[in-house]
């Protein structure tokens, strides 16, 4: 790329450094950790985890999200998506 210069001109973070350094269109690949999105939540699964915070939020001593994550049948979700659809909810 003859005018990569100009973009040598303005401050980069590391992933679009490394998008330069190995061709634009490299970071819409699913490689890293950070770059791949969280399953959407279907109205079952959503219906369920208002059930559950229902359910565990009056327990005095313990973590709701905790208990929720428990006994979440959906695998894959983290502390931070339960929370996320909490508060979205």
């Amino acid at each position: 790329n003859k005018k990569a210069f100009v973009e040598l001109l303005f401050w980069k973070s590391p992933a679009a450094a490394r998008e330069m350094a190995e061709g634009y269109g490299s970071l819409r690949e699913d490689e890293g950790p950070g770059r791949r999105r969280a399953p959407l939540w279907t109205p079952q699964e959503e219906q369920e985890l208002q059930q559950l915070y229902w359910k565990f939020k009056e327990v005095e001593g313990e973590d709701v999200v905790a208990n929720i994550l428990a006994h979440l049948p959906a695998p894959g979700r983290t502390r931070r998506h339960v929370v996320k659809q909490l508060v979205r909810l």
